[in-house]
């Protein structure tokens, strides 16, 4: 199953579609079935200048960024209502667009977002009294001002939604970058927006490749930068900034690990620790990818692992039967292959998978890969492959599986298998990541979610997703003064 091909000509800046200043095209293949999906206009810096420039006037003459933070908390919830309303529709221009399965598309079109952050309104403390050394003060949480958002191809309206969510509820005004991969699903949800009664330019949504995102967030206009990427457009995004001290929040790549106590619930373990590394057809930053078991349960971990590995249907991501589609682009499936081919290189023995599917031979699809006789210093078990490919590394004792799994670069995700809660509780605090599970694998839009070293700055969901996009200001008074204003 497809969709229609979707071909659009415009772009969605101060509040309309409007012409592009180039005549450049960007195609979307379909990873499935390698045909065209639709296609876009190629953002030229004459856009993004158009789009930073309706942000800012949005945010210096509609009086957005100065309605009562429960106004805006109403458009949120319009706009999350206009989204589940249009649910089925924008999952099936995911799945043409990135290969991800149909039914996970679902539930990633950001609406629980939208509503999540407009519940959480009336809990913020958008103002608050405190006591100084000479007299009082109100600690005022206001928008950060304009905020270019800039977006990967691997679940794109979500993510997307993760920073435009908050960044509204904040009184931000926006211009969202997506994946060149991944355009066509940001065209309804620009009618939601202009549908929920956003003022013109309060959102703009400027699809482009690198070159374009560039040029955003070097752009003067833009006050902060928030980027969901790869560590090296987030380094790139740090330099550029910096010239500037434009405020910068970046969700970067991980090499999780899955640490198997002697004493796992091993059924639970290989099926949580399958899941974690196959989630989103294993294009995912907090992804599962290396799996540290204790050597004397090694090779039974790795026979199980591979048997349940070789046991994944992948195939068509409508079809329900699919447990994992293709790669988002040709160039993804070169990649993860091309990672595979080095694994076997570097001595890693592949137990299951190891490229294309039998019967597939149309699309981008790799088979799960289980790699045993990994050692933590080859490349396949320290770079991000973002693909279905784990590395099963032995241990001799839990300090020991606690120094390689903090051994990496980078520190997202991970979990630990105990039936002893205590210990895994114990291992939980000395790993050195932004989110740890115990006996599982969960991500969940109200915990603030990010990454230690290079897996980025900041966090994403929860309260903590709404710092991005705020500046704190300090009003100092006398004790009369905030008696008369009514702060006492």
């Amino acid at each position: 199953m497809s969709i229609n091909r979707i071909d659009q000509h415009e772009f969605f800046i101060g509040g309309d579609f409007v012409r592009p200043h180039g005549d450049e095209r960007i195609e979307v293949i379909n990873p499935a079935t390698e045909e065209v999906a639709g296609s876009v206009p190629r953002a030229v810096a004459a856009d993004m200048d158009a789009a930073v420039a309706a942000a800012r006037r949005a945010y210096d003459e509609t009086g957005w960024p100065h309605r009562p933070p429960a106004e805006r908390a109403e458009v949120l919830r319009a706009v999350g209502k206009g989204l589940q309303d249009r649910n089925d529709e924008i999952a099936h221009i995911i799945t043409a667009e990135n290969g991800g399965l149909f039914r996970h598309n679902l539930g990633t079109v950001g609406h629980r977002h939208c509503f999540y952050y407009a519940g959480l309104c009336e809990d913020v403390a958008w103002e608050e009294l405190r006591t100084g050394a000479v007299g009082p003060a109100v600690l005022r949480r206001e928008p950060a001002g304009v905020a270019a958002l800039v977006v990967p191809w691997n679940a794109p309206i979500g993510l997307l939604m993760v920073k435009l969510a908050p960044a509204l509820l904040a009184g931000c005004t926006v211009v969202a970058k997506p994946a060149p991969e991944t355009p066509l699903d940001t065209y309804p949800l620009a009618e939601v927006l202009r549908d929920a009664g956003l003022p013109p330019g309060v959102v703009n949504i400027v699809p482009g490749d690198a070159i374009a995102g560039d040029h955003l967030v070097s752009h003067p206009g833009v006050d902060t930068v928030s980027l969901t990427g790869s560590v090296r457009a987030g380094k790139r995004i740090m330099q550029v900034c910096a010239d500037r001290l434009a405020r910068v929040h970046l969700e970067l790549g991980g090499k999780s690990a899955s640490i198997m106590l002697d004493d796992a619930p091993w059924d639970e373990a290989v099926r949580g620790t399958l899941g974690g590394f196959l989630i989103n057809n294993g294009q995912a930053c907090a992804a599962l990818s290396r799996t540290l078991v204790p050597a004397g349960r090694y090779a039974e971990v790795v026979d199980r692992l591979a048997a349940a590995a070789s046991e994944v249907t992948v195939g068509d991501p409508y079809d329900d039967a699919a447990q994992i589609g293709p790669m988002t682009s040709r160039r993804q499936y070169e990649r993860v292959t091309g990672y595979i081919d080095l694994g076997r290189a570097e001595g890693a023995r592949v137990t299951a998978g190891g490229g294309r599917p039998a019967g597939l031979d149309r699309g981008f699809y790799v088979a799960p890969t289980v790699f045993a006789d990994v050692t933590n210093d080859m490349r396949v078990a320290r770079e991000e492959i973002f693909g279905p490919v784990n590395c099963v590394i032995p241990y001799d004792t839990v300090d020991e599986a606690v120094a390689i799994a903090n051994d990496s670069d980078y520190g997202l995700s991970g979990a630990v298998w105990s039936t002893d809660l205590d210990r895994a509780m114990s291992v939980a605090r000395r790993i050195r990541t932004g989110t740890f599970t115990l006996n599982g694998f969960t991500l969940d839009p109200r915990i603030p979610f990010g990454g230690y070293k290079a897996s980025g700055v900041g966090r994403q969901n929860g309260p903590e997703g709404l710092d991005a996009f705020v500046e704190l200001k300090s009003v100092h008074m006398t004790q009369p003064q905030a008696a008369a204003l009514g702060y006492c």
